[in-house]
């Protein structure tokens, strides 16, 4: 039956999650289970677990889920601040894109991320600033601070409806601030298709993740 499946698969990760795997062979099996039909609420026993590797394997898990993981963005926001920056990195791949206002604390949340003293983790936004529509970014600024992160959101965002500037682009990929960069990096890969000697500079630069995501792009 596969709500026992299920179960006991969740009961063994909870067992064994100090064996330090975030990927094992119960994950695996429950990830296909969760494909096949298992309710993705139930993930809901790892992530409020309380037990550190348990909630990094629930959060893997919701991030190879798409669509399938709407049922649990609540627990979203809770993961994009959780101390292990392998849950906060999972975390980022649960927030949608795309879609309407509701989601805009999340992606607040994620844009907040772009100064996260893990350089994975701002990979990561990196590569959803890269990705999200101009409505999602517009929704989440709403819900930030005044601050540096909220004016280079709104810059994104409106970046092709106001006409992007290259000048301007190539300036923000100089600056000394890296959060300055990274965004500027995130345009470059936006507006590759009418310019792509922006993220070709970004190969350049001697910031590794914003070089490594640049080639990542051009190679693609």
């Amino acid at each position: 039956m596969r709500t026992q499946a299920g179960d006991d698969l969740i009961e063994r990760i909870r067992a064994h999650s100090s064996d330090g795997a975030v990927v094992g062979p119960a994950a695996n099996d429950l990830l296909s289970e969760l494909f096949a039909g298992y309710p993705v609420e139930n993930l809901a026993r790892l992530l409020r677990s309380g037990d550190d590797a348990a909630v990094r394997t629930g959060a893997w898990l919701l991030s190879e889920l798409g669509d399938l993981a709407a049922p649990m963005l609540g627990e979203v926001p809770a993961l994009l601040v959780h101390p292990l920056p392998q849950v906060r990195f999972f975390a980022i791949d649960v927030v949608p894109s795309g879609g309407d206002a509701r989601h805009g604390p999340a992606v607040a949340r994620v844009l907040s991320l772009s100064a996260d003293p893990e350089p994975g983790v701002r990979w990561k936004v990196l590569g959803y600033l890269a990705d999200a529509t101009a409505g999602q970014l517009a929704a989440g600024a709403s819900y930030l601070e005044e601050g540096r992160v909220k004016e280079l959101t709104t810059w994104l965002a409106r970046l092709e409806d106001d006409g992007p500037d290259p000048r301007e682009v190539l300036a923000r990929l100089d600056d000394p601030d890296p959060t300055t960069r990274l965004f500027a990096a995130a345009a470059a890969a936006r507006l590759y298709d009418e310019d792509g000697s922006l993220l070709e500079h970004a190969a350049t630069l001697e910031d590794e993740e914003i070089r490594s995501f640049a080639q990542a792009g051009l190679d693609r």
